[in-house]
């Protein structure tokens, strides 16, 4: 029985204002709330809640047997939770269906996994507690920052403890292979890898609303027919988009919630059924190794990191930011941290991006800025202030070696005056103990010595 998977991806930037050289120092808070707020409350309308609502009804329609995935990083959350609170219900009626899948992902939805294997792990694992917290459920499957994966983070994967990883299925990779196998990681062989099926998936995100495609007008019938029409072989089709596509990239007109809807009637009809990432994970074994040296992602047409770190002003941007990883993390300022998350945010190298053609014209349209130098110059400003900031609380001038030394020593003679405390406070407390019965033997003598005095009294009389 072919089998087809729908993953879903939702993420929200905290995009910075006008941040001027002379803020530096001045002026600590980075964001662009109006925009912020602009920007998800119009797509919460258009594209999140529309869209969320079309996924309960196909789920409802079909009796469950339309099932998919939804990767959420922190920062949409966050701003759910303050523009659009009726998005976090809606999700939880997802969640509630049994039918949705909720995937870990970085929870700034950053490029830590390329940098700082420690920062990786700890957003992972915040995200995957917030999951938890709002939805009931625990992430067993990686989904990580725009698909990207290579050899060296497979083994991290295992170790965090997750069973298999999304990721891109890149021709340069893949070369006669297919997308629609469930591979094994080369460096973990442990690690299912499901890849996502490029055409399929632009069939969609890219090409539905083309009136000069060959294949226009897409329907749900036409697309389930392809998928039924691969190899008998073949065991899955991964389909990825972002959830802007329906309502928000692809408008209501265009029929897009329409043609979602019709989706599992067609698929039953084909004997086509949805699995979710650990159903794929944990009915199909891997028919083969996959190895990937170098990064990939789903990104631009070379499906590598190139749209985050393809120049010069996005690696010195990216170096600088993480020279101050380790002092952040042994920072105790909540403040600081969450700035810390919040300029992790990969859309902010994204913006930085000087490529040509498509693949500039696509950065250019999710962009806030006029140009990537002036995408640079206003990061770098918030970035110096905030490493200023970072700075007072830990100079540079020290070795992170040194400094941690330092911390530690720090630490180990707190909890030293705090046992001391206790132990104070234990002595005390048996002081007061011993001296309560004293007091309690002592204190009826005094009437005694009364009754004596009126004794004698009398006997004068």
């Amino acid at each position: 029985m072919k089998a087809i998977s729908f993953n879903f991806e939702i993420h929200q930037p905290m995009r910075l204002k006008r941040y001027r050289f002379f803020d530096i120092g001045n002026d600590h808070y980075y964001y662009d709330d109006f925009l912020n707020d602009d920007i998800i409350t119009r797509l919460g309308q258009q594209s999140y809640l529309p869209a969320a609502q079309t996924l309960l009804k196909m789920i409802e329609e079909s009796k469950g047997k339309f099932r998919c995935s939804i990767s959420i990083s922190g920062t949409a959350i966050e701003q759910f939770e303050q523009y659009v609170p009726e998005m976090i219900d809606a999700l939880k009626k997802l969640a509630d269906t049994g039918a949705v899948e909720f995937l870990a992902t970085t929870y700034a939805h950053s490029l830590a996994s390329l940098a700082d294997p420690d920062e990786f792990r700890q957003q992972v694992k915040v995200q995957c507690e917030r999951i938890h917290e709002l939805f009931g459920v625990t992430p067993k499957v990686l989904h990580n920052t725009e698909l990207i994966y290579d050899d060296e983070l497979a083994p991290q994967i295992v170790d965090m403890g997750f069973k298999a990883c999304l990721t891109e299925g890149a021709k340069h990779i893949l070369g006669w292979k297919s997308p629609n196998y469930v591979y094994s990681a080369a460096s973990a062989p442990k690690l299912k890898l499901l890849l996502k099926n490029d055409k399929l998936s632009d069939d969609i995100a890219v090409r539905f609303a083309d009136g000069m495609w060959t294949e226009f007008p897409l329907t749900a019938d036409k697309y389930m027919s392809w998928i039924a029409e691969t190899p008998d072989e073949e065991q899955v089709v991964n389909i990825c988009l972002n959830i802007e596509t329906l309502g928000g990239m692809l408008p209501a007109n265009t029929g897009i919630f329409q043609f979602m809807e019709a989706l599992p009637r067609f698929a039953a009809g084909k004997g086509i059924e949805f699995l979710t990432p650990s159903q794929i994970a944990q009915k199909l074994k891997a028919v083969d190794s996959l190895s990937v040296v170098h990064p990939i992602s789903g990104a631009d047409e070379a499906r590598d990191v190139s749209a985050w770190l393809g120049n010069g002003l996005q690696n010195e941007a990216f170096r600088k930011l993480y020279s101050v990883a380790e002092r952040v993390r042994l920072c105790d300022d909540r403040r600081l941290k969450q700035d810390w998350w919040y300029l992790q945010c990969s859309d902010h190298f994204y913006y930085m991006s000087t490529k040509h053609f498509a693949d500039g014209e696509a950065h250019s349209a999710f962009s806030p800025y006029e140009t990537p130098f002036q995408a640079f110059t206003n990061y770098m400003n918030a970035l110096s202030d905030f490493i200023v900031r970072v700075e007072e609380q830990y100079p540079l001038s020290i070795e992170n070696e040194e400094l941690n030394s330092l911390l530690t020593t720090i630490r180990n003679q707190a909890r030293e005056i705090e046992t001391l405390n206790k132990e104070l406070g234990s002595m005390r407390k048996n002081i007061e103990q011993y001296e309560a019965p004293a007091q309690e033997e002592v204190a009826p003598a005094k009437p005694a010595k009364a009754t004596k005095a009126k004794a004698a009294k009398k006997a004068k009389k």
